[in-house]
C-alpha cells in the first residue's frame, strides 16, 4: 500500500521495507494492493511485477548470491512514489532458518481461524454439511457448480470475491443470503482466510499456494513457473 511494502512468510514472521530469503532457494510471491497499482521491482534479480487492487498477482526468484539488494515501486503511485522502497537481504539457508525462528507470530492460516471464529463464519459454513452455507472442507482447488449451471474453480480470488460480493456467484443448491464483508474484513483479514480455508484440505488432498496476510506472502521452496 502507499507507501511501504509489507510482506509475511508462510510461517508467520511480518517484515516493513524488507524482506529477508535464502540463497539458492526458489521463493514464489503473491501479491496485492490495499490502494492503488504498485509495482515490485527487484532490478538486481529482472523481478519485477505489478500488485493491483482486488486481485492477486505472483512472482517467483531465486537468489543466487548472499548480499542485499534494492527494491523499488515502479509505478508511479502518488506523491511519495519515490520514497517506496526497500531492501532484500539474501542469506546463507542456516543463518536464514536462524532468522525464521525469532519473532514469529502466527501464521496466515491461524491468524485466519481466529478471524473465521470471530466473524461467526462456522455457524453457516459448517464441517458436517448441516450449516446453510457450503462446506469449506476440501473447497480449495476444487470446481464449483453455481446457480444457472456454470462452474468455476475455487482459487484464491474466487474465494476472495465470495467474501466481498457473496452474491456474485452463488453455488447450486444454496440461497444467496451471506452479507457482504466489504469493508468489516480488511485485505490482509480476507488473505488471512483464504489461507485458512486453503489449509481445510481433506486427507490425501494436495495443498496449493495461497496468499497470506500483508500485501505481500512468501514461499520458500516454490516450483519455477
Amino acid at each position: 500500500k502507499r507507501w511501504m511494502w509489507k510482506t509475511q512468510h508462510m510461517t508467520g514472521q511480518r517484515e516493513i521495507n524488507e524482506l529477508h530469503v535464502p540463497v539458492g532457494v526458489a521463493v514464489k510471491l503473491t501479491m496485492t494492493s490495499e490502494d492503488v497499482i504498485h509495482s515490485f521491482f527487484i532490478p538486481a534479480f529482472r523481478v519485477k511485477q505489478d500488485a493491483v487492487p482486488g486481485r492477486y498477482t505472483t512472482a517467483w526468484f531465486e537468489a543466487t548470491r548472499v548480499g542485499e539488494y534494492h527494491l523499488f515501486c515502479a509505478e508511479y503511485c502518488g506523491t511519495k512514489h519515490s520514497q517506496m522502497i526497500g531492501s532484500i537481504t539474501v542469506m546463507e539457508p542456516a543463518a536464514f532458518q536462524t532468522w525464521l525462528a525469532g519473532g514469529a507470530t502466527g501464521s496466515p492460516a491461524q491468524e485466519g481461524e481466529k478471524l473465521f471464529q470471530s466473524l461467526a463464519c462456522i455457524t453457516c459454513h459448517r464441517a458436517d454439511s448441516q450449516g446453510r452455507g457450503p462446506r469449506l472442507e476440501g473447497l480449495f482447488g476444487r470446481t464449483v457448480r453455481l446457480t444457472g449451471g456454470a462452474t468455476v474453480v475455487a482459487d484464491a480470488d474466487y474465494i476472495r470475491e465470495s467474501i466481498l460480493s457473496p452474491t456474485a456467484k452463488v453455488v447450486d443448491g444454496y440461497q444467496p443470503i451471506m452479507p457482504t464483508f466489504q469493508g468489516l474484513v480488511s485485505e490482509e483479514g480476507v488473505m488471512q482466510l483464504i489461507a485458512y480455508i486453503q489449509s481445510l484440505q481433506q486427507p490425501g488432498a494436495e495443498a496449493t499456494i495461497v496468499p497470506g496476510a500483508g500485501g505481500i506472502k512468501l514461499q520458500e521452496g516454490a516450483p519455477k513457473r
